[in-house]
């Protein structure tokens, strides 16, 4: 039944979320908001990728579209100009041999193979060459040579087959493909990605050294508010950084220092209280036995309690270093311990429940949380689970008290938890006490970056859930 509560509980707060989700994703600045990394790190990266990015499709434009343009232009007007002054001297004597010679002296010095060929005429077919070369070549065809021309970009890798056609034959040339166009913008463009790829690795490895010190810092802040210790760390980084960092340790050594004051303030005033109550503890033995020196023992001894109490509220969880800590054996423990006061507790134990915690402080506080349910249900099912994050580290252990008592009106289930706090209504949850309990638990289970909240339980009592990060 817990667990079906719990599922329950997750399959509602998911569907909420995804109704979220669907009602943001409608607005342009809230998807890009979902989409956009939550890391530092990643943000950083995009914002010095995404401009040179921008860059590389600018440049790789003006030049692939302008240049590359301008250059093929040129380079076709040079060739179909060399070509309009062969045929122009062919014209002048159209004899076999002027052809022969004509031809040797383009193939020599311009690197043009020509041929006339006499009796030939231009192919019927339509060029199927397209793009910037066909137009260009194509223009300066028309322009220079005002004959009937045929051209074929494709036909050949190396080459482009022109054909003029003239009286009594057609001029033919295979071009070298180089002598008009430029094909050596691959050259640019491996450039361009080749350094772009060197300076964003540069930029990555830049990156991720400036951003380790902050990550340390947050590592740093949250072990210090979970209550573990951080002996190991110093500032590293920018300046910027280091100021972060060297103002998050004198808040740390603040924070001691005034828990290291109130701890020897608090044993002073122990030692001064707990003096008299043994002069009176002494005394009440010197007089014998008697239904009221029973009565004055039994004050002594509430006293003595409350006095702790108070003691432990107001040190807190301080003094203790955290360890790795078994939660099911340390249940298992406050569990023996219930049974033998009487209370009927059952356990549920789920995954991996190690942890670092400091053992005696949070046996405490489960302790007041489970003695509270027993006092005032007939059964009380603990039940642990750890839930893991997507990269199978870190994540959270969530402890659930459950009771099938009365339980308490949902308008209190906050106010409990204040410092002597007291319900008049049918349960008392530090019945007897100095209502302490339950803000003693909630201050230690926050010591260790965790919380304690109150809900209605499907057993028909009280629920508790202990919520410790790992």
């Amino acid at each position: 039944m817990v667990d079906a509560d719990i599922n329950d509980q997750a399959g509602t707060t998911s569907s909420r979320g995804d109704a979220r989700s669907g009602t943001n994703s409608l607005h342009p600045f809230q998807l890009l908001k979902r989409l956009m990394p939550r890391g530092l790190y990643a943000r950083s990266l995009i914002i010095i990728v995404a401009p040179m990015v921008l860059l590389q499709f600018v440049v790789s434009y003006v030049f692939l579209e302008r240049h590359w343009q301008l250059v093929t232009e040129r380079l076709s007007a040079k060739t179909v100009a060399e070509i309009a002054l062969l045929l122009s001297e062919y014209e002048e004597d159209p004899t076999p041999l002027h052809g022969t010679r004509i031809a040797a002296r383009a193939n020599e010095n311009l690197g043009l193979p020509v041929a006339f060929l006499d009796g030939e005429v231009l192919p019927d077919a339509p060029s199927s060459s397209t793009g910037l070369l066909a137009d260009s070549l194509g223009d300066e065809l028309r322009q220079r040579v005002s004959r009937p021309f045929w051209f074929n970009t494709d036909r050949y890798t190396q080459y482009v087959d022109i054909r003029i056609a003239y009286n009594g034959g057609v001029m033919r040339v295979l071009s070298p493909a180089s002598h008009v166009y430029a094909s050596n913008s691959h050259i640019f463009l491996v450039w361009m990605f080749g350094t772009s790829v060197v300076l964003i690795i540069v930029a990555i490895i830049f990156l991720r050294n400036q951003i380790r010190p902050i990550e340390r810092l947050a590592t740093a802040a949250e072990s210090f508010g979970m209550g573990r210790d951080v002996p190991s760390y110093r500032p590293q980084g920018a300046s910027e950084v280091r100021r972060a960092a060297q103002a998050f340790m004198e808040m740390r050594a603040r924070i001691q220092r005034q828990i290291e004051q109130r701890t020897a303030m608090l044993a002073g005033v122990s030692h001064d209280l707990r003096t008299p109550l043994t002069r009176f503890k002494l005394q009440l033995a010197m007089l014998g036995d008697g239904p009221e020196i029973d009565e004055l023992r039994a004050d002594i001894y509430e006293m003595e309690r409350m006095l702790d109490d108070y003691l432990e509220f107001a040190r807190g969880h301080q003094g203790e270093a955290s360890e790795e800590t078994d939660l099911a054996e340390l249940i298992d423990e406050i569990r023996t311990d219930a049974l033998r006061k009487g209370h009927d507790v059952r356990l549920e134990l789920h995954g991996d429940l190690v942890l670092p915690l400091r053992r005696n402080a949070f046996k405490r506080c489960l302790t007041n949380v489970v003695d509270n349910a027993g006092k005032y249900a007939a059964h009380v099912w603990v039940t642990a689970i750890r839930d893991v994050e997507a990269d199978g580290h870190g994540g959270s252990i969530d402890i659930f008290v459950d009771d099938d008592g009365k339980g308490i009106p949902e308008e209190q289930l906050e106010e409990v938890f204040r410092p002597f706090y007291r319900l008049d209504a049918a349960r008392n949850l530090d019945k007897g006490g100095t209502g302490l309990g339950l803000a003693i638990a909630r201050d230690i289970a926050r010591g260790h970056g965790g919380d304690i909240t109150l809900a209605r339980s499907p057993m028909g009592g009280l629920r508790a859930v202990i919520h410790l990060p790992v």
